[in-house]
């Protein structure tokens, strides 16, 4: 199971209403953090997921409503003991991004490891793949004025252990479990490896999150087939579309034109816009085009369970 918390859901500058975009995410009692807004410390403690067990933190990109909560929060982290290597994601610029925002706090108990994906050639952008606990972390260049990454985490399911199949390969019982968790064991001159008693890939879970960006060709495929994709609204009136040229953002209606081509299940539009007052006034634009759609709010969370 997968936990999802859209810390939260407002674009630009926070509102009484919306803190800035961020997106936690839990599996397995670790955590990934998505985007780090001024502010998303209220909205973690709100929900009680706590600090320590953030692994990494991925950026879209490096506009202040999207970082500026960095610091903050990884002092917090220090304070509440974590001495486990932290890595933190992002496009070009990353290393000069995270010495500016780490000037007042200099010092930090655990190690920083940063990954930077370089997008300065889209068109020839290879797929960037980071993996940590099994879940795959996928990126992909998006349409914005500055560098910026759209991702999908991709959380593994292991395989079903198949009795009939080791019975099958003559595998000794007392071996039946070190394989199933995935080890491989010699025994009298023999060699046995985990296929010999696991079953057919079962489907794992997929979450999309993707925002400050026009839509693209391949943004469709990137997040495709996804249990919950969260994409940005920042315009949630079709009569924005040359303001959101302009500014290089998303329609409700675009979002939910890439949830219906991408097949996913779920779509939560985010990173509203602060001018947006009555976002459910324009739901419906979103709606018609794709029926899952819902709005994200602060805090909007979801349990995603792995499909039998």
């Amino acid at each position: 199971m997968v936990d999802v918390c859209l810390l939260g859901c407002g674009g630009s500058l926070p509102t009484p209403e919306r803190g800035l975009t961020s997106l936690l995410v839990s599996y397995n009692g670790r955590k990934i953090l998505i985007d780090c807004g001024e502010g998303n410390q209220v909205s973690m403690k709100m929900v009680g997921w706590g600090f320590k067990n953030i692994d990494v933190i991925c950026f879209t990109h490096y506009h202040a409503d999207h970082v500026m909560g960095l610091t903050g929060l990884l002092l917090t982290i220090a304070n509440s003991g974590r001495e486990l290597p932290l890595t933190i994601i992002g496009p070009n610029g990353l290393k000069e991004v995270f010495s500016g925002l780490t000037v007042i706090a200099p010092i930090l108990p655990y190690e920083v490891k940063l990954v930077e994906f370089d997008c300065i050639d889209n068109d020839n952008f290879e797929d960037k793949v980071f993996t940590i606990n099994d879940v795959i972390i996928n990126a992909l260049p998006v349409n914005h004025s500055t560098y910026c990454l759209a991702y999908s985490l991709n959380f593994n399911r292991k395989k079903r252990f198949n009795p009939e199949k080791a019975i099958e390969n003559n595998v000794p019982k007392k071996l039946w479990s070190v394989l199933q968790n995935g080890n491989i064991v010699s025994l009298e001159g023999k060699t046995y490896t985990p296929e010999m008693v696991l079953g057919q890939d079962r489907r794992g879970i997929k979450v999309s999150y993707c925002t400050d960006t026009r839509p693209t060709g391949k943004l469709p495929i990137f997040v495709s087939e996804s249990d919950l994709f969260i994409c940005e609204g920042m315009y949630g009136e079709d009569d924005k579309y040359n303001k959101a040229v302009e500014n290089r953002h998303m329609l409700f209606s675009e979002a939910a034109q890439i949830a219906k081509a991408a097949n996913v299940d779920e779509l939560w539009l985010t990173h509203l816009s602060p001018s947006l007052s009555d976002p459910e006034r324009y739901l419906e634009n979103a709606v018609n085009i794709f029926k899952n759609t819902h709005l994200g709010i602060d805090r909007k969370f979801k349990s995603i369970n792995f499909k039998t």
